[in-house]
Formats: structure tokens, sequence, C-alpha cells
């Protein structure tokens, strides 16, 4: 596969250097300046994307080291959206986040000052200097935003409600999509947690407390995506990456595809859905029966980020035919299940643990699509 995504693909983010932790944490402790960390970042990821290429991928990202968070950082650089602190993190399997959050405090737009188009002609320049590879950049998907809303977090905004946000939400995003692409971006990733969520009958409960009705969410969703995609340029792939919820190793929801697959992979006009199935919380391969036949992908995230063992290749070889019963195989690609550091605290494994998965999934890849 000579597009993205690619047979050997990635979710996104790596786990930041020693050296790259150091330097952020003596940032925020006011011991360097921004431009210092700066520096920092650009060596980081300057070695990155060598290792990327190194490791066969076609592809290359910036391992998301100029970020704290996977989600916030884009969120809170929007016009008219704040990153606040609340009384309570986001409850992971025996572990809560910071205790932050998103508030909407004016008039949502997308400004061409928005940082991460610097960030991502800084990788575009690198790649061409360097490996030549594709570069992938990810931002969070504006589900999120609406999923995450908290109570009371639109009062004097100038909204009226949760509803009155949408039409402002999709031309931010129109917006953010055009600004990409004119930086040069062909992929785009929507990294998304709110799909996973609606198929968690815990996680909708959490939903309807926080206001959201859920009747009719998946189809609402879907419209918005939508809007935004409508009309992008044919040479841009958009993907979506659905995450059960990744921090320090951790998780979020469990339930499989099958209460959104139609809506998700029929009805919503991404060109790859990357899909974590590395446990059964995802249930089987039934639901992407709903894939439509032609050129949209779904990537198989069998590889766990999570953990540092290997996977055993003949179980993900065979996992990849099973997949293959429900959707053609040549519509079929891998990668690992999501990042491996989703928030700069990083998952619980080493980088040279991190290396291998991604060499074993190109590996795999080489020979199942050969």
């Amino acid at each position: 596969m000579s597009t993205p995504p690619f047979r050997a693909d990635i979710v996104g983010s790596f786990l930041r250097p020693a050296e790259l932790a150091e330097a952020r944490r003596r940032f925020a402790a006011g011991d360097i300046d921004a431009d210092a960390l700066r520096v920092a970042e650009e060596t980081a990821i300057a070695e990155l994307v060598v290792r990327e290429a190194d490791a066969g991928l076609k592809l290359a990202t910036d391992g998301e080291f100029r970020r704290s968070w996977w989600h916030f950082d884009f969120f809170g650089l929007l016009d008219g959206v704040e990153i606040v602190e609340l009384d309570h993190g986001i409850q992971f399997q025996g572990v809560q986040t910071k205790p932050r959050g998103i508030e909407i405090s004016g008039k949502i737009g997308f400004s061409d000052a928005h940082p991460f188009l610097d960030h991502f002609r800084s990788l575009k320049s690198l790649l061409e200097r360097t490996t030549g590879a594709v570069p992938k950049f990810s931002i969070p998907a504006p589900t999120v935003l609406d999923f995450r809303l908290e109570p009371g977090h639109l009062e004097g905004s100038g909204y009226d409600g949760r509803d009155d946000i949408v039409d402002d939400l999709v031309q931010a995003y129109r917006d953010a999509v055009a600004a990409f692409y004119d930086a040069g971006a062909r992929y785009l990733q929507f990294d998304d947690t709110a799909w996973a969520y609606l198929c968690s009958d815990v996680e909708l409960e959490k939903a309807r407390d926080r206001g959201i009705h859920t009747d009719g969410i998946a189809e609402r969703y879907s419209g918005i995506l939508n809007r935004i995609l409508d009309g992008k340029p044919d040479d841009l792939t958009i993907t979506t990456h659905v995450c059960r919820g990744n921090f320090r190793s951790t998780w979020i929801s469990s339930g499989g595809y099958e209460p959104v697959a139609e809506q998700l992979l029929g009805n919503t006009a991404y060109d790859g859905y990357f899909l974590e199935y590395d446990s059964e919380r995802a249930g089987g391969f039934e639901p992407l029966r709903f894939l439509p036949e032609g050129d949209k992908t779904v990537v198989l995230g069998l590889i766990t980020s999570k953990t540092g063992e290997l996977e055993n290749v003949d179980a993900v070889k065979h996992r990849i035919d099973e997949a293959a019963a429900f959707a053609p195989l040549e519509q079929l690609a891998l990668s690992p299940q999501c990042g491996f550091a989703s928030t700069e605290e990083g998952n619980v494994l080493t980088e040279d643990e991190q290396w291998a998965k991604v060499r074993e999934v190109v590996d795999i890849a080489a020979d199942v699509w050969r």
C-alpha cells in the first residue's frame, strides 16, 4: 500500500526520552526558557524520525513530544476553549489523571496562529531533509470535546447549550483541516475516545450524568464528523483512532464495536479506522462486516502498546485471518493498539520494548501483505 494508512502503521505517540522529560520538568520549574525547551524537543524529534525509518515505517510522527496530553493541548489552544482545574481527573482502572477539564469561554474557532500548525510544518520540513517518510499528524476529534464537556462549563460562553456549539465546532475543524492541508499535510488522524465509550454501558451512564442525551448519539456524532469531512481534498487521508483509554498502561472502557459499527464504519466518511483489538474487551471482528467494499481501511490494533511482552507472531496472523472473514484482507492493515504515551507520563514498558513492538508490526505486515 503506497498511500496511507499503510499496511504497517502506528497510532502516533512514543515514550518521551529521558532528556526530553527532564527538559520539560525544568521548564515547568522555571529553570529553562521556552527556547531551550524547543531545542530539546527538536533534538528528540530528529532522533525519533530516524528510529521510525530504521524500524521500517513509511510514515513518521513527531511522537507528540511537544504535548503533555493527547487532547487537552490542542483543545486549549482553540479560540474560546480553556483547560481548567477540576476536583477530579479522568478515572482509569485504579488510577486518575491530573484534574483537568474543558471549559467553553467564548466563540469556538481555529486560528491560523494555532501552534500545532507550526509543529506540523517542523515535522514535514525535518522529514524532507532526512528520511523522506510521509508525515502523519494527529489531533483530537471534535466528538471528544463534546463528550468530555462537564456540566456548567458553558456558562458565560454565549452558547445556550451543548447543541448550540455544534456549528462553530464544525467550522473550527473545517478550518483546521484546510489549514493543515495548506501547510502540506496529506495524512491526518482524529483521535477519538467517544466512539469506544459509546460501546460501554458504564461510560454511557456517566455521560448521562454529565447531561448528554445518549439516545441517537452515534448518529449525532457521525453527522458532526461528516460535516467536517465533506468536501475535503481527494489527496488528503483522514483516519480516526478509536481509543479505549491509554494512561500509564491502564484503560477505561470495555465492549465490542457492534453498537456503533454501522454508523462509524458504514456511514462516517473517514478513509481509515484504527481499531483496538489487543484484548477481549474489544469483542470480536463481526462488526467489520459494516466496512463498505472499496478504498476504506481498517487498521487492526492487534499489538498492545500497554506492555512490553511481544505477541506471538502466528497468533497475530491467525487473528488477521479471522478479521478477513468479515472484511476484505486488502482493506485491512496492522498497527499497535494505541500510542505508547498518550500523555507525557507514558506507558509501562521500555523504549527497547516499544521499538520491538513497532518492528514486529512491520515484519508481520510485510509477510501477510506480500
